[in-house]
């Protein structure tokens, strides 16, 4: 698995977040791979954003949008029972 390091690209410009790969030091090229990473909101709107998941979840609970669960507990029991892995036994 490659090593990956954090860094901010400024035009042609890579600005290391963290200490830079000690490796990079000889002079000769190093073919890297890039991942744009973009935070999908601010700060701000996500504290605002569990106050607005917790109003929607209220709301689905008040609906009773799942009639048929009538032990919430026993449903999540099994829904999460690990299935048998393809190949192996119990």
């Amino acid at each position: 698995m490659p090593n990956a390091y954090k860094a901010v690209l400024r035009g042609n410009h890579l600005e290391w977040l963290e200490d830079p790969p000690t490796n990079l030091n000889s002079g000769r090229p190093v073919i890297i791979a890039v991942s744009i990473v973009e935070e999908s909101a601010s700060p701000t709107q996500r504290a605002t954003g569990g106050q607005e998941m917790l109003d929607a979840l209220e709301k689905l609970a008040a609906s009773n949008a799942l009639p048929g669960i009538t032990d919430p507990q026993a449903w999540q029991r099994e829904a999460r029972k690990d299935r048998t892995l393809p190949g192996r036994d119990d």
